[in-house]
């Protein structure tokens, strides 16, 4: 096996690792987020309560992008054509998009939820 071709197939095989990775963070975030809500539904029946779900769920979500994006980081770093990275641009644009407005999304959330707690 060449070199090049090994460089090749390692790189697949760290951004599946890193992809997978990204998932799961993605999926028990997700999951979390579904058993606490109904938990916290069934014991108290107030929209604040759902609040600091949603936050914990924007967390996961962030850290899971965030994983998606450094698999296409990867995907890209070994020999990209032009076409590769035209489509990490449009995926990096998108998912760093997506980060910023879940990141104010949460801070606004939290500052909320400080407010709240102030006040009681």
């Amino acid at each position: 096996m060449e070199p090049a071709e090994l460089l090749r197939h390692g790189d697949q095989v760290l951004v599946a690792v890193v992809e997978v990775a990204g998932a799961l963070v993605i999926f028990v975030g997700a999951v979390w987020a579904a058993v606490r809500f109904v938990v916290e539904g069934l014991r108290h029946r107030t929209a604040a309560v759902f609040t600091p779900i949603r936050l914990s769920l924007g967390r996961f979500l962030t850290l899971g992008l965030e994983f998606q994006l450094a698999a296409d980081v990867l995907r890209t770093a070994v020999s990209p054509s032009f076409n590769q990275i035209g489509q990490l641009a449009a995926i990096a644009t998108i998912r760093t998009a997506l980060n910023y407005f879940l990141g104010r999304e949460i801070g606004q959330e939290q500052r909320q939820v400080a407010e709240r707690e102030r006040r009681t």
